[in-house]
């Protein structure tokens, strides 16, 4: 595929974001991706430059924390920040109506389960732990209110997903450094009261 010079547009999206030209950001980066669907870079370069678009607080924060985690190893930024965006409010439907039906099929292939129907099945009768277990390899946590991640994180905490919960913590606390809440949440996993799963 590919007809494109890859590196000069992620370099002008990255330039266009840094100027807060959130949308020009948002173009170059889809036309990475619609050129080049493996890319992680374009693709979580997408989902910030949307979440700064809509006025989503952090997305340059979370644009900071990606490329000073890209300068120690540009791989592990890939997948830390995709996990981190994976669970936050993306733009799957906006995306969606920007891209080539191979690319949107995968974005909606990607899609996961939203909290609130992830927790109208613990309300039911299934445990966190047996109900988070079972969807975990499978699909994501669509999580889009700050009090519900919150909650979602301590749950982690408290059934012993220790590591996955310090991943989020990590994020979120590079967004938001001085939320008492992560806080809180943070001195109850160095706590290690927990045993990881």
């Amino acid at each position: 595929m590919g007809v494109i010079s890859k590196y000069k547009i992620l370099s002008q999206a990255k330039d266009s974001f840094s100027k807060a030209e959130f949308d020009v950001a948002l173009k170059k980066f889809a036309t990475v991706l619609q050129n080049y669907p493996n890319s992680k870079e374009a693709y979580n370069g997408v989902i910030l430059s949307e979440m700064a678009m809509s006025g989503e607080g952090g997305a340059e924060a979370l644009f900071d924390y990606y490329e000073i985690l890209k300068e120690e190893d540009s791989e592990q930024a890939d997948v830390i920040m995709a996990d981190l965006l994976s669970n936050m409010d993306g733009a799957i439907d906006t995306l969606g109506e920007m891209f080539a039906e191979p690319i949107r099929d995968r974005l909606e292939y990607e899609d996961g389960i939203l909290y609130s129907d992830f927790k109208k099945i613990i309300e039911e009768g299934a445990t966190f732990k047996e109900t988070f277990e079972n969807i975990m390899f499978s699909t994501r946590v669509i999580i889009t209110d700050k009090e519900d991640f919150l909650e979602f994180l301590d749950s982690l905490i408290e059934h012993g997903f220790n590591k996955m919960a310090i991943n989020y913590l990590e994020g979120a606390l590079s967004a938001y450094p001085s939320d008492e809440k992560l806080r809180n949440l943070l001195t109850k996993l160095s706590q290690g009261k927990m045993i990881e799963n």
